[in-house]
């Protein structure tokens, strides 16, 4: 299985790169490759500024379909890894847990999508998608329907409940991410007392 990360958002409600974010001492790109690097024998990232990332020594790779989403870089990513299947992540979750990656890896065979849900919310940013997806998506861009979970009733669709997500991430911290200012300070707030928190932060 491939892993990739998710690079090319707008970043509007942050103002900034989001990758880029420093958190405990790393940019939170280069947590994610790492954690990813560890888990799969390919690591890609989808962004539309590649030099911005040739750092990190990972191949990289911009949107095939511009102005396309996050469904355009699923679309790309899946398009351009080397294996049928692929776990997908965004790059602005500071928090993610390699045991939880390993859970929806290991649910993924026969499946199109194997997908959490939190709080009642598909999590389609932390989620597995095979390459039999290809079709649904390029014809969901190609009517402009740009969210995600649109396609899921036309594929077959592992949905990872919270009551087995909780045994291996028990606080559900690997599906924060931080889109706002105030969520970059509430999750560094989480990493300074990761016990005291119970997860205030469903969103």
């Amino acid at each position: 299985m491939t892993g990739i990360v998710l690079a090319g958002g707008k970043s509007s409600r942050m103002g900034f790169n989001k990758a880029f974010i420093e958190f405990g001492g790393k940019r939170l790109i280069e947590a994610t490759v790492d954690c990813l690097r560890a888990l799969f024998p390919e690591v890609l990232i989808i962004a539309n500024d590649p030099p911005l990332y040739a750092y990190l020594g990972v191949k990289v790779i911009s949107d095939l379909i511009p102005d396309s989403g996050s469904l355009g870089g699923i679309y790309t990513g899946l398009s351009a890894a080397s294996y049928p299947t692929c776990f997908f992540v965004a790059c602005d979750m500071p928090f993610l847990n390699a045991d939880l990656i390993k859970l929806l890896v290991r649910e993924a065979e026969g499946w199109d999508v194997v997908v959490p849900r939190v709080g009642g919310e598909l999590q389609p940013l932390h989620a597995v998608y095979a390459r039999s997806c290809l079709p649904l998506m390029k014809e969901a861009i190609d009517t402009g329907v740009l969210k995600i979970t649109r396609f899921f009733p036309k594929a077959k669709v592992n949905i990872i409940e919270e009551s087995i997500l909780r045994e291996v991430d028990p606080h559900l911290l690997g599906f924060v991410n931080v889109n706002t200012p105030p969520e970059l300070e509430q999750a560094e707030a989480i990493s300074r007392h990761p016990h005291s928190h119970r997860r205030s932060v469903d969103g």
